[in-house]
C-alpha cells in the first residue's frame, strides 16, 4: 500500500513541475500556439527523473544484465531509462561502493533533461490540472 502512495505523491508532484513548465513557457510567448506548448513544455527540463528509484534500480539491472526489453518501451520512457543507466553508470566510477539501488536513488532525484512524456499525456495533465485549480479557485473566491 505504501507504494501506491508513494506513486500517488510522484503524480502530485509531476504535475506541479508539468504546471510550472507550462507557466514558463506560457509567459514566455508572445503568441500562444496550443499544441506548440505542449511539444515545448515535454522538452523543457525538469526538476528530477518521475519514477521511482525502486523502478529503476529494476529496469537499469535489467539493462546491465542485457535482459530489458528495452524495444517494447515507449520510446520517451526507453529514452528516460537509458539517460538514468547512463548516469548510474557514471556514478558508479566515482562511487564504486555503492549498489545498483543507491545509485539509482541518487540518480532519480537529480534534475532531468526533460519530463519523458508525449505532448498527449501532458496536454491531458495540464487539462485536469487546470480544472482543478480553477475549481478551487472559484471556491476560494466565494470564501472571501
Amino acid at each position: 500500500m505504501k507504494h501506491k502512495g508513494a506513486t500517488m505523491e510522484y503524480s502530485e508532484e509531476r504535475i506541479n513541475d508539468l504546471m510550472r513548465a507550462y507557466d514558463e513557457y506560457i509567459s514566455s510567448c508572445d503568441y500562444i500556439r496550443m499544441p506548440d506548448v505542449y511539444n515545448n513544455i515535454v522538452n523543457m527540463p525538469s526538476r528530477r527523473f518521475w519514477v521511482s528509484d525502486i523502478r529503476a534500480a529494476l529496469v537499469v539491472s535489467a539493462i546491465i544484465r542485457g535482459e530489458a526489453k528495452l524495444e517494447s518501451m515507449w520510446p520517451q520512457k526507453r529514452e528516460m531509462y537509458l539517460e538514468i543507466y547512463n548516469r548510474v553508470m557514471a556514478l558508479g566510477k566515482e562511487y564504486p561502493e555503492k549498489s545498483i539501488s543507491e545509485l539509482c536513488a541518487m540518480v532519480v532525484v537529480q534534475p532531468a533533461p526533460k519530463f519523458y512524456l508525449t505532448p498527449g499525456s501532458a496536454k491531458m495533465m495540464v487539462c485536469k490540472a487546470r480544472k482543478r485549480w480553477i475549481k478551487e479557485k472559484w471556491k476560494r473566491l466565494r470564501l472571501l
